[in-house]
């Protein structure tokens, strides 16, 4: 029997061994944490990679590990069924860590006091494509279940009011260009997807 989400196991195992290492480890913190002039002056792109494998805080990573558990699994098997091929789903996760810190970046480029980490944009890209494919589907935010597509809505109505109230430390601008990145990139993966989803919408049928 084979194991399932084998890379998103694997994706949760290296960013807990990075992280953990990382609490301890103030130098690799430093040299894998998302910090505008080191990829500005020093040309260190790897950095909009590796501030997502790297948390603020044990609760910070348990939080985003459980998640990406739970619905990493279901998206990478959908798309390797679709396209056949693992490196598909490793690709998308990747690059929803690219996408959803660009905006962050590049409107902090010449900010040398700007900070960021952890691996919630690509969660978000993950939890959204979820989100597209079983829209109905009931999820547990803190313990109380809701269904997937108004979770949804409530969570980019929540990101984009606090993402100008500002205050909390949070990248709520990353949260929201990861979602995005999710929708479009399964979208362009598979259109028919959206066919799916809006038949699903049409037609609630909870659990």
């Amino acid at each position: 029997m084979s194991m399932q989400g084998p890379i998103t196991l694997l994706l949760i195992g290296i960013t807990a061994l990075v992280s953990w290492m990382a609490f301890n480890n103030r130098a690799l913190a430093d040299r894998l944490i998302l910090w505008p002039p080191a990829i500005d002056r020093h040309k260190q792109y790897d950095r909009l990679v590796t501030y997502g494998f790297l948390h603020a805080d044990f609760a910070h990573l348990l939080f985003n590990m459980i998640t990406l558990f739970f619905f990493g699994r279901m998206i990478e098997t959908l798309m390797l069924k679709i396209t056949g091929h693992w490196w598909v789903y490793l690709l998308f996760y990747l690059s929803a860590l690219v996408v959803s810190i660009l905006p962050s970046y590049l409107k902090n480029q010449k900010n040398p006091n700007y900070l960021s980490l952890g691996a919630s944009g690509a969660v978000s890209a993950v939890l959204f494509a979820f989100i597209l494919v079983s829209p109905w589907s009931l999820i547990f935010v803190f313990f109380i279940p809701a269904p997937a597509i108004l979770y949804g809505v409530f969570y980019v109505g929540y990101s984009i009011w606090m993402d100008k109230k500002g205050g909390d430390r949070i990248n709520h601008s990353a949260h929201l260009a990861g979602a995005a990145f999710g929708v479009l990139f399964m979208l362009c993966m598979e259109p028919r997807v959206l066919q799916v989803f809006l038949g699903q919408l049409m037609n609630p049928r909870f659990g």
